[in-house]
């Protein structure tokens, strides 16, 4: 998957100076945005600062993204992220550090966004490293991701429900609407957000601040991004926030992945795919953005099983639910027929809450992939993730209280019809 990328940036047009830098390494496949703040030009050198540091780190451990990219290395997503972390705090600590030695700087800062490009050629995968209000936009299948959460007052208003985003303007917090909650090198360190997520034949991305992002549609982005030749697209993206007003320093970097015909001929991204597709269409999922959903996505496996082999049997341990990819699943309790599951639904999700044994039997009727979302991960999504999961928990107790009135509406027809002398299965009764 051949990588092509370009970038701008340009001071717009109510500014006298550009505090925003970027950065392209073309050997490590790293890209950077940093939006610099801060007066007396403190702003331009906190962003210069951070982006050359996150890049001399990241080239510090270069080793460890190659042996990444070699297949079997041992080398796990995670490192990659503790690696840009360490990163974007070291570009924190050397911010902070100088303003400390300048009177006219103390104080300054900047966002990072940071994206890596690492893995084998045939199977790539992101790692997003985020402070500040700048973005990483995915543009996937004619759609639109923001995959970077804005640190700042406005959306932290927003998460908590004091404010609608079509309220902003209106809202007598307007005047703070460019204030950051995180930012690189005001304090000497700072919580930073980490990312991965694998990466498709065709995917678009657009690192941007927040003088380009604030003028341009999503609904359109993704045909933007995919017209034309590559390195005139930073400059048409620019053009068009300076045609909006250009109220601030304007910077953009694009980069475009392969191409989308190709994605047939990459097994383990078609995989990635249907995960996703498979996870999406639950109702269980339904409330997650897209980047809480690969966030579940990453802590899930993939298992394949001929047509008649079984999954579990009932009386076995339940660890893990169950999603079905493609192919199709039989459930049955003592040898009669209960469900019969296709692409999209999912079975065994009480194994997620309790540790009792299988109430039926699984097996596949053809030859099936199954999406595992196994008892110990869900439990540490919910550890480490609050807002997620808020979300997973509030969809869990829908999932589960409509199949509650369903086997009390079953149990019902079911004592209707016995009393009758309707001859009732246990085919209504039961669903593991």
């Amino acid at each position: 998957m051949e990588l092509t990328f370009a970038a701008a940036t340009d001071v717009g047009r109510q500014r006298t100076h550009n505090e925003d830098n970027f950065l392209i390494d073309k050997k490590l496949r790293l890209f950077l945005v940093a939006d610099g703040m801060g007066g007396h030009a403190a702003g331009e050198v906190a962003s210069s600062i951070a982006v050359h540091e996150i890049r001399d780190a990241v080239y510090g451990n270069r080793d460890l993204i190659d042996r990444y990219r070699a297949d079997g290395a041992g080398v796990q997503a995670l490192e990659i992220l503790q690696m840009l972390e360490h990163a974007v705090q070291a570009a924190c600590s050397t911010v902070y550090n100088r303003a400390q030695t300048d009177s006219e700087k103390r104080g300054m800062g900047t966002t990072a966004s940071v994206l890596l490009i690492a893995g084998a050629p045939d199977h790539l995968r992101g790692f997003i490293a985020h402070v500040g209000d700048s973005r990483i936009y995915l543009a996937r299948q004619n759609q639109c991701h923001q995959l970077t959460e804005d640190h700042s007052l406005m959306n932290e208003l927003v998460r908590r429900g004091k404010l609608k985003r079509d309220q902003v303007e209106s809202s007598p917090y307007k005047q703070f609407k460019n204030a950051v909650t995180r930012a690189v090198g005001v304090y000497a360190s700072v919580e930073v957000d980490t990312f991965d997520f694998d990466i498709l034949p065709g995917d678009r991305f657009l690192l941007s601040s927040d003088g380009l992002y604030a003028y341009l549609d999503e609904t359109t982005l993704p045909d933007v991004l995919g017209q034309g030749e590559v390195k005139e697209v930073p400059r048409k993206l620019i053009e068009i926030a300076n045609e909006g007003g250009g109220h601030d320093n304007i910077t953009g970097v694009v980069i475009r992945v392969g191409d989308s015909a190709a994605a047939q001929a990459q097994p383990k991204v078609g995989e990635a795919s249907l995960k996703l597709d498979a996870l999406k269409a639950m109702q269980m999922f339904r409330y997650l953005s897209y980047r809480e959903l690969v966030r579940v996505a990453n802590s899930t496996t993939v298992s394949e099983h001929a047509a008649d082999e079984p999954i579990f049997a009932q009386g076995d341990p339940g660890e893990s639910m169950y999603v079905v990819m493609t192919g199709s699943v039989k459930l049955t309790k003592g040898g009669v027929t209960v469900a019969q599951l296709g692409k999209g639904q999912h079975f065994g999700e009480m194994a997620l809450i309790d540790r009792s044994t299988r109430s039926l039997s699984a097996t596949a009727t053809e030859d099936t992939m199954l999406v595992v979302v196994r008892r110990k991960d869900f439990y540490e999504i919910i550890k480490k993730e609050p807002e997620l999961a808020t979300k997973l928990l509030w969809s869990f107790v829908q999932v589960l209280g409509a199949r509650l009135r369903k086997t009390t509406s079953d149990l019902s027809d079911a004592l209707h019809g016995d009393k009758h002398g309707v001859d009732t299965t246990a085919e209504n009764l039961f669903q593991d």
